[in-house]
């Protein structure tokens, strides 16, 4: 099997990346990522000569780009992992995020249909559903109702998907997920920037009151979740994927301060966000009973082991919040 893993570069594509290589020895795997500022190239220094694993960097929204490296290779399948994700980042600069989050999808879905690949999957987020009241979970009938301009490109993705189902006939299934944390997480996201600001005595910073709710997910099981998608998921499917785990931001933040052994005193409340979404949650029933996932994590030990891997890479994380992570693949790759 060839899989094309778009964005493998970044947070949950290269832990995706590191799960196939491990767990699926038929597939090889040829990654594309744009090395926008999310992109690591470190978190696959492992896997960098894997007999199975080869690096492309490109955008995938460049067309004559992408058609080179679909001629290149007959693709099984594509993961469309390529985001940008980062929600405050996408009210002060949506363009960027219209231009890959859409552009680019645009982009994939076409080749995907003239070379004739098999089956596309789309990694999206519960984000496109909007904010819920205090009670109740996303299923996948939820209405879209996106509230930032991340979420209302990553909606007009999963459309554009939707769209390509339905009037082409694409083999394509769509997975959203609810907030992950593990490692090789980009610490301006909660989990890692709590822990990182915590290790260097710098303050907290908790948007609002604090008692915003997310439903937290191990990335390792979204990346089993997003493998069984793409090879047992129904043409145009959606399935949800989540933790059945909600935790308000500040008991979030004050666990992490407990597991570091650091004060309180560092959380520092600041003004809310724009449009900050009060609470998500996930139904995951579906996939648990079409395709037979459930999450192995429970969150205690999940993030217990999240938070000795940030303890156990410091050189990394460090070297991500400084900026020295960007001369990596520059020598390593000679980009």
């Amino acid at each position: 099997m060839n899989l094309l893993v778009t964005g493998g570069a970044g947070f949950i594509g290269s832990n995706f990346i590191h799960h196939v290589l491990r767990d699926h020895p038929q597939v090889n795997l040829v990654n594309v990522d744009a090395l926008t500022y999310c992109g690591n190239l470190e978190n696959l220094a492992a896997v960098k000569d894997h007999p199975r694993y080869r690096f492309i960097k490109a955008d995938i929204a460049d067309p004559e780009a992408m058609e080179r490296i679909f001629a290149e290779t007959r693709f099984d399948a594509v993961a469309n992992f390529a985001a940008e994700t980062h929600v405050d980042r996408s009210i002060t600069g949506p363009a960027v995020f219209l231009h890959t989050n859409v552009l680019g999808t645009q982009v994939l879905l076409d080749l995907t249909m003239k070379h004739r690949v098999p089956r596309f999957l789309q990694i999206s987020t519960d984000e496109v559903y909007g904010s819920l009241p205090e009670t109740g979970a996303f299923t996948e009938s939820t209405p879209l109702a996106p509230n930032s301009p991340y979420s209302s490109s990553k909606a007009g993705a999963d459309l554009l998907v939707r769209a390509y189902v339905h009037t082409y006939g694409l083999d394509a299934v769509i997975t959203r997920c609810s907030n992950n944390y593990g490692p090789f997480q980009f610490p301006e996201k909660l989990i890692p920037l709590m822990i990182t600001n915590a290790l260097e005595g710098r303050p907290l910073p908790v948007y609002g009151d604090g008692l915003n709710v997310r439903d937290w997910l191990h990335v390792e099981d979204h990346c089993r979740a997003a493998w069984l998608a793409l090879e047992k998921g129904g043409r145009g499917d959606v399935y949800n994927v989540g933790g059945s785990n909600e935790w308000n931001n500040l008991a979030l933040v004050k666990e992490l301060l407990r597991l570091l052994g650091k004060p309180e005193t560092l959380i520092t409340f600041v003004k809310d966000r724009p449009g900050h979404d009060r609470r998500y949650a996930i139904d995951a029933a579906k996939i648990s009973r079409d395709l037979g996932w459930h999450p192995t994590y429970d969150f205690s030990s999940g993030l217990k082991t999240t938070v000795d891997w940030y303890l156990a890479n410091e050189s990394w994380w460090r070297r991500v919040k400084s900026g020295e992570y960007q001369k990596y693949y520059q020598e390593q790759y000679r980009l």
